[in-house]
């Protein structure tokens, strides 16, 4: 090949790779086209290059996600009740669980699930809770009351969506409410409990409650340097009224803990409702600009799709944290996985594809004994909508109250106390669901 040779001084070279010569021969094969010698900025060494080499070269699979697509700033405003209604209408299953509520009333079905979960654990040569927990643990088996250092208030069962997996019931048929002297009276408790360090707010979507931002800002005021904690579905954001609920929070310093039991929009979709992917998405954005998941904390709980235990907690959070910064640029703190409760809704769900029993086997062979000094009713207090006291959220929505001798029956109310720490002295009541709370990490 002929060739031609020439001296260049060249000081800068780039294309693709750069190349840097001084007072050097170099060789080009005539024909080859000269690039014209780029005046550019002198050349830094690698290490003044900390992501220069980092961008992958599968070129072909780059892709600019366009922000505006899922931030949806036309949803904002926007009710997502009528979806839901119209969906629960048309939901054979839920349509036959209100007619059953309808015959037998709410304590009659709680009592009939009771048995059904009595005849599973009875079927697998399985003793009751607390002969189980005394034979693991070598211990009595009854659990001790600590000081109460968390207090959950669930302000009401309405909600703007119907999830498969709630323990609640909620869906926007619900329209039992906390009312504002109730909700005065949780304040006045919060007042004399220094030993609560944590507020938590659910529901239903607590926010859609009126009472819900007096007891946030009150509560702060009370408490400067409480934790505050708005379980959080994420729609609400969108349903009309709340536009300003993102500011709301952020200027009380409300930490988020949010539902999202899946990165992919056909698993949450069909656990929570059509478009609820999406209008999370939506929210979770709205977050983030806001500055929750970086100078507040935003955090989001998991909720298996059916009758297994979650994974680990720790690599989901990592698959969760990659996927939705890599597809949607969301950031967020931590991940929760939890193990649905088989009790009302997911136990409705369970009884009609005769996986109770399955699932009560798996809940007693993952028993974690650490989960034993960890669980949620030795330090919570549990409060209702109507004021009735609690050791957690699940006891509450079986009718286990503190002082209680029944389902429903008696039990202590806000309005029976001075203060948290008169609770000392009561039993922690547990039953057959609490084999939810010390399988795997657990729930809360």
């Amino acid at each position: 090949m002929k060739t031609l040779k020439m001296t260049i001084q060249l000081k800068y070279y780039a294309v693709g790779l750069i190349y840097l010569a001084s007072s050097q021969a170099f060789t080009l094969p005539i024909g080859a086209k000269r690039i014209p010698n780029l005046m550019l900025p002198r050349i830094m060494g690698s290490e003044d290059l900390p992501d220069y080499g980092t961008t992958s070269v599968d070129v072909d699979k780059h892709r600019l996600e366009k922000k505006e697509k899922w931030a949806r700033k036309e949803l904002f405003g926007k009710s997502l009740l009528d979806q839901t209604i119209t969906e629960l209408e048309s939901d054979e299953e839920f349509q036959r669980t209100l007619q059953r509520k309808k015959e037998i009333g709410s304590v009659g079905m709680t009592k009939e699930e009771r048995i059904q979960r009595r005849r599973a654990l009875h079927s697998l040569g399985i003793p009751g809770f607390n002969k189980f927990l005394a034979d693991k643990l070598n211990s009595n088996g009854r659990l001790v009351r600590k000081d109460p250092e968390v207090l959950q208030i669930n302000i009401g069962l309405y909600c703007n969506q119907a999830c498969g997996h709630c323990h609640v019931e909620s869906s926007p048929l619900r329209k039992e409410m906390m009312t504002s002297e109730t909700a005065a009276q949780c304040l006045t408790l919060l007042k004399n409990a220094p030993s609560i360090t944590t507020l938590d707010i659910t529901g239903g979507a607590p926010e859609l409650n009126d009472n819900f931002r007096y007891l946030v800002k009150m509560a702060r005021a009370l408490r400067p340097d409480i934790e505050i904690i708005d379980r959080c579905n994420l729609t609400v954001l969108h349903e009309p009224g709340q536009e300003d609920l993102v500011d709301f929070l952020k200027e009380n310093k409300v930490r988020i803990v949010a539902s999202l039991p899946c990165y992919s929009a056909e698993n949450v979709d069909s656990q929570r409702g059509n478009s609820v992917f999406d209008r999370s998405i939506s929210a979770l954005l709205a977050l983030n600009e806001a500055g929750y998941g970086r100078e507040l904390p935003l955090d989001l709980v998991y909720n298996p799709l059916g009758a297994f235990l979650p994974p680990q907690q720790a690599k989901l959070e990592e698959k969760y944290k990659e996927v939705l910064d890599e597809n949607f640029g969301i950031l967020f703190n931590s991940l929760f996985t939890m193990t649905n409760m088989p009790i009302k809704r997911f136990a409705d769900f369970l009884h009609r594809r005769n996986e109770l029993k399955d699932y009560m086997d798996l809940l007693v062979r993952n028993f974690n004994s650490d989960t034993a000094t960890q669980l949620m009713c030795l330090n919570t207090v549990s409060i209702g909508h109507d004021g009735k006291i609690f050791d957690c959220d699940f006891n509450q929505q079986l009718g286990l109250g503190i002082g209680s001798t029944g389902i429903n029956e008696g039990g202590l109310s806000v309005f029976d106390l001075d203060s948290l720490t008169d609770l000392i002295s009561y039993d922690i009541k547990n039953d057959n669901h609490c084999f939810g709370c010390t399988a795997g990490m657990g729930s809360s």
